[in-house]
């Protein structure tokens, strides 16, 4: 799989996108409009070690339902990046077997440099 899943409104996954090299053969797909796929959330999963990880703590909904202090297991933030967009940690660039997460410098340098 080729593809990164991001947010086509957030002003950091456009930023990010536009400064990867060679992303010619990906799929951007707007996990807004195209919601992620039970399919795309198990294979993000198997590359990245958990589910955790590909969860957002920066999410308005974590801190609007004070979920802070809660501790979840891994099928919860399988379920809870299912039920909305927003949980998952943006953008996700998936290169066959890599997968980089989130929007971390060093995380978009890993990125960029796997792709130069």
């Amino acid at each position: 799989m080729k593809k990164i899943f991001h947010l086509k409104t957030c002003d950091t996954c456009r930023r990010i996108i536009k400064s990867l090299p060679n992303i010619e053969g990906f799929t951007l797909q707007d996990i807004k409009s195209q919601p992620i796929t039970v399919e795309d959330i198990e294979e993000m999963h198997r590359l990245a070690g958990s589910y955790e990880a590909l969860f957002s703590r920066k999410a308005t909904l974590y801190k609007e339902r004070g979920m802070k202090d809660m501790t979840f297991t891994e099928a919860d933030y399988k379920g809870f990046i299912l039920e909305h967009y927003t949980f998952l940690s943006r953008p996700v660039i998936v290169d066959g077997e890599n997968i980089f997460v989130g929007n971390s410098p060093k995380v978009v340098q890993a990125a960029i440099d796997h792709l130069s």
